[in-house]
């Protein structure tokens, strides 16, 4: 039998398919009907400290091959996402669910750190250094001293599992110097990627969302070649027991197969979820199964970061 069952941070889930932190994520409705779908688990919106509405709109839209958006971390704050997961802990102690926050200050990720460390929650943390659509906020895994920095004071105190969301990086000698730092600390894992910040797309001769003037983060099918090459580029670099969730381009179970012999742990889905609903775990679950199946594998582990190179002569 093929399975698509994972492990990450030593807990058990039953597919490896799960939602982006930005999709169907922002209330306890949406997160229970991720719950209840084919996913194998679900990560929250990204939380700051208290409620923001975000950016003005229009600030999302699909676009033919993919989206843009500049979305300005709207969220319910992190006392919601937490409350529900504590929630969730206690109806169904089998499962496990990923918490995502990130400060707009170094003092205020402490704040929410400490909160998370202090509470009795029990699943994976995620911590979102990777925000490009922020007007005024820098992303801060581009600016290596400065999450050195972070990580270090971070895990002074923070004892849970915790995982980085990155941005893509696009330099051979920037995965180096990454990998360098996070090798350092105990992460649970990396997820990459968020989406390729500051693009910009234009209908007719006007932008098509509002913030910045029309710049956002892409995401879809244009990013699938740049996230596979940071999924396995940190694959090849990190202490094997960080490990790796896949985000970028993934709309077929094609797209999932290649994430994972990049060296991907899970998978995650945005654009795509955006675009097709729930349904999207079921269809790209299922493709990914036949894949498996007619190249002999039983479970991802058989493939799993087993990327093939052309020889060199």
């Amino acid at each position: 039998m093929v399975s698509t069952k994972t492990s990450l941070g030593g807990f058990e889930f039953g597919n490896c398919l799960m939602n982006a932190a930005g999709v169907w994520c922002m209330t306890k409705d949406e997160l229970a009907a991720v719950k209840s779908s084919a996913a194998g688990t679900f990560v929250t919106k990204t939380a700051t400290l208290e409620y923001r509405s975000g950016n003005p709109e229009p600030r999302y839209q699909n676009v033919p091959l993919g989206s843009i958006n500049s979305m300005g971390l709207p969220n319910q704050g992190l006392a919601y996402y937490l409350d529900y997961l504590l929630e969730l802990q206690e109806a169904e102690p089998e499962r496990t669910f990923i918490l995502s926050v990130v400060g707009m200050s170094p003092d205020e990720t402490h704040t929410i750190l400490k909160s998370v460390e202090a509470s009795d929650f029990k699943g994976l943390t995620e911590l979102n250094l990777s925000c490009p659509n922020v007007p005024g906020k820098p992303q801060i895994a581009y600016d290596f001293d400065t999450t050195e920095s972070l990580l270090r004071e971070v895990f002074t105190y923070f004892t849970k599992p915790l995982g980085i969301k990155l941005p893509p990086y696009f330099d051979i000698v920037h995965f180096d110097q990454a990998a360098a730092i996070f090798n350092q600390f105990p992460l649970t894992f990396v997820n990459c990627v968020n989406s390729i910040g500051n693009g910009l797309y234009i209908e007719d001769e006007t932008v098509v969302i509002k913030p910045k003037n029309g710049f956002g983060g892409i995401g879809g099918e244009y990013i699938k070649p740049t996230a596979l090459a940071n999924v396995h580029a940190f694959y090849q670099r990190l202490n094997p027991a960080i490990q790796i969730i896949g985000t970028g381009g993934v709309l077929t179970g094609r797209d999932a197969f290649e994430h994972i012999l990049c060296g991907a742990s899970m998978v995650q889905l945005g654009t795509t979820l955006q675009k097709e609903g729930l349904v999207a775990f079921e269809q790209i679950t299922d493709e990914l199964k036949v894949i498996m199946e007619e190249k002999g594998y039983e479970t991802i582990e058989d493939f799993r970061g087993k990327l093939h190179y052309i020889d060199e002569k």
